[in-house]
């Protein structure tokens, strides 16, 4: 089956783009064959190896069902944001407030690079602290202009992340000849249906 997880996406955005990724919601058949999903962050063990992979967090350190549930809140606060039309994302209310607050518990310091570069960092404390680049590269995604490129697949049975490098960067589904022509089908028939009959009793 094909996996829009091979889609190119900028290599600074590439750990926001896999840490939304990391529950895989998706759940339609291509060709006959039906779609596992999961969720690489299911307990603290899936959340220490996943955060490890991505060296984020150090040998011997172990996180608490705390953490856990920090590190959830905050993926389903950027899911509910990104899955947002980019001008719905304006402003502090709704799925704005959500990532504020989820964001609180992964504070960000200013460092300045050897190379003299200046960038946001994780503020060194508690051992998730490092789920804190996440939000360093959502911020670097909203200044140089590309956050609003990264969404949600508009498919209801699909919702996997996608960069949308098309030129308008109008793409609603993740690859539009498989989500795009389900949701296309979908639409078809229910115009073909007509609205439901009214029962005359």
């Amino acid at each position: 089956m094909p996996d829009s997880r091979r889609a190119p996406v900028p290599g600074d955005l590439a750990l926001l783009f896999q840490f939304v990724n990391s529950v895989d919601l998706r759940r339609f058949a291509h060709h006959g064959v039906p779609h596992t999903g999961g969720d690489e962050l299911a307990s603290v063990a899936q959340l220490e190896r996943w955060m490890r992979r991505h060296a984020l967090l150090r040998e011997g350190v172990r996180l608490d069902p705390a953490a856990h549930r920090k590190a959830r809140e905050l993926r389903d606060s950027l899911r509910a944001f990104l899955q947002l039309a980019p001008p719905d994302r304006r402003g502090t209310g709704g799925a704005g407030a959500l990532v504020n607050a989820s964001a609180a518990d992964f504070p960000l310091i200013v460092q300045v690079t050897t190379a003299g570069k200046i960038r946001l960092q994780p503020r060194p404390g508690a051992g998730f602290s490092g789920l804190g680049n996440i939000l360093a590269e959502l911020q670097h995604a909203a200044e140089t202009a590309r956050l609003d490129r990264l969404k949600l697949c508009a498919a209801e049975d699909c919702r996997w992340a996608f960069y949308d490098r098309s030129k308008p960067a109008t793409r609603r589904w993740c690859d539009s000849t498989l989500c795009g022509n389900r949701e296309k089908t979908r639409a078809y028939r229910r115009r073909r249906r007509g609205p439901p009959s009214r029962d005359p009793h």
